[in-house]
């Protein structure tokens, strides 16, 4: 704020001087308003504003992220990269995007939420413009619902007014409280406006584990048939997940508006992951913490993770959530 104030002080003192005394009362609302576009100018290339220096989709940026970060996900990882390039190149969306990422944890729900914020905003998940919610910290209380329903209204349309580019994300929504979520479904409708503001840029993505279970199923059936699991498409998975969610009463979707009326753009579902996903986990933690990836040290940690079903431990119950902890005590 002191850079900015300097350099208005100096352009002000330079504009001023530059005009002779009987001219510079004929112009000076042009100078005023001419100081204040260059000082916001000024602002917003230093502090994070809604222009494109600090939102700007990079899609060879999500695609190598998802290609070099995200394992075992192949069905998730190429819905979202098409999804979100769609949305981003499109500009005049319909409506907003909402996808609903599903399975297991430590399956990379959280870290594709990350990976879509850092390729959208300068800032990443730290952007002003991301806004992160988890129902157990935000909406513990069910006697309040209809105080955070309130809340959560004036909050999402306060911050789309401020950026349109705005991304909202939900964690946890199998521990939501039914119901509360139905009052954004306006904001994810086919409106042009709500009260003169357009939703049709915002970005809306729910974390649940809610349907684990049946994705769980659907990977375990295809390695009792001998299939590779390179072969569950979308269409294996998305039409029973979306059933399964809408019909859980433990889902914050549970028989929600956004569901039956179709404002969820996609049910993307995560499969649970392998032994050998989880050596590309830990090879790829290695890495983020400077160090040399070394073979031995992961398949040492990776074979001390418990996996199910019982009989025949193929899926790592954590998934990849508990790396980081587990490689720091082996390394």
């Amino acid at each position: 704020m002191r850079v900015t104030y300097i350099l208005y002080v100096l352009i002000s003192s330079v504009l001023v001087n530059a005009f002779e005394p009987i001219s510079t009362t004929i112009v000076g609302a042009g100078v005023t308003l001419g100081l204040a576009a260059v000082g916001k100018k000024m602002y917003n290339h230093l502090h994070e504003s809604c222009e494109s220096k600090w939102v700007a989709f990079n899609s060879t940026g999500l695609d190598v992220a998802l290609d070099q970060k995200l394992f075992g996900q192949h069905v998730a990882s190429r819905v979202i990269q098409k999804a979100v390039t769609g949305f981003m190149n499109n500009k005049n969306p319909k409506k907003s995007l909402v996808l609903s990422l599903h399975g297991w944890t430590g399956t990379g729900k959280n870290l594709v939420s990350q990976l879509i914020a850092e390729n959208i905003y300068k800032e990443g998940m730290a952007s002003s413009f991301v806004h992160q919610f988890v129902s157990t910290a935000h909406f513990p209380h069910l006697s309040q619902i209809e105080n955070y329903k309130s809340q959560l209204q004036q909050w999402i349309k306060g911050n789309v007014t401020n950026c349109p580019r705005s991304m909202f994300i939900f964690d946890e929504m199998d521990k939501m409280h039914p119901g509360l979520i139905d009052c954004i479904k306006p904001y994810l409708d086919y409106y042009e406006y709500l009260d003169g503001v357009s939703y049709r840029q915002a970005i809306f993505i729910f974390l649940s584990n809610a349907g684990g279970e049946y994705i769980t199923q659907v990977a375990l059936d295809f390695w009792k048939a001998g299939r590779d699991r390179e072969e569950i498409k979308l269409q294996h998975l998305e039409p029973a997940l979306t059933l399964s969610v809408f019909n859980s009463k433990q889902s914050g979707l549970w028989h929600t508006s956004l569901i039956d009326k179709n404002l969820v753009d996609f049910f993307i579902p995560f499969l649970p992951l392998e032994y050998r996903h989880v050596l590309l986990c830990g090879m790829a933690e290695m890495s983020a913490k400077g160090l040399e990836p070394d073979q031995d040290v992961v398949d040492q940690m990776a074979r001390e993770l418990v996996y199910f079903p019982k009989s025949d431990k193929i899926f790592s119950v954590n998934g990849c959530k508990t790396i980081g902890g587990k490689l720091d005590y082996y390394t």
